[in-house]
């Protein structure tokens, strides 16, 4: 399951996505947000929570431990309904995936999941506290087509013009519905 992605855009192009998309919002006067090729499991990632009818950008940490220690990253989405108060936009402009290697290789064959070059999109992630601050969990559903040959479950993709509604607490039916296929462009790392 996804545990990395990438977020390639400074401060200031992330306020001109939100703009565009008629969506109020303010970034924490302690954001250092550097674009970045890789974020894994316990980094810090940029990440907007429901904040006055808009958003609020903050850094988090990726993952919060589980019952048995280990970091609970990903999160099914299935059945289950998420309050207002759990959501956040896990900021992006791709995520990776990883399958068995290639015959004579030894390492897995990485995969990057966009939405064309450098376009932000977000994942629809959940919040909680955890020590001093907050960490979040990205949200996973069934794959759509452009996932699916690669791995049995995806990160829940939201396109720039879902963003409002998850950030308003509509229900998740179809916020959280894979992408048709083609959405995605998939190319090979490495």
């Amino acid at each position: 399951m996804c545990n990395e992605h990438r977020i390639r855009k400074t401060l200031d192009q992330l306020k001109g996505d939100f703009g565009d998309f008629d969506i109020p919002f303010w970034a924490d006067g302690g954001t250092n947000m550097q674009p970045r090729d890789s974020i894994r499991i316990t980094d810090r990632s940029p990440v907007v929570r429901p904040y006055e009818g808009g958003g609020r950008l903050q850094e988090m940490r990726w993952s919060w431990p589980g019952p048995g220690g280990k970091p609970v990253y990903n999160v099914r989405a299935e059945g289950r309904s998420f309050p207002l108060n759990t959501r956040c936009l896990v900021l992006t402009d791709g995520f990776f995936e990883f399958t068995d290697p290639e015959p004579g290789a030894k390492r897995k064959t990485k995969w990057l999941f966009t939405l064309g070059e450098d376009r932000l999109f977000a994942i629809a992630g959940v919040m909680r506290r955890w020590e001093d601050s907050a960490a979040f969990s990205m949200l996973t559903t069934e794959p759509g087509p452009d996932v699916a040959p690669y791995h049995h479950r995806s990160v829940a993709v939201l396109p720039p013009d879902r963003w409002k509604a998850w950030l308003a607490g509509e229900p998740e039916g179809r916020l959280l519905e894979p992408p048709p296929a083609g959405t995605l462009s998939v190319s090979r790392v490495g």
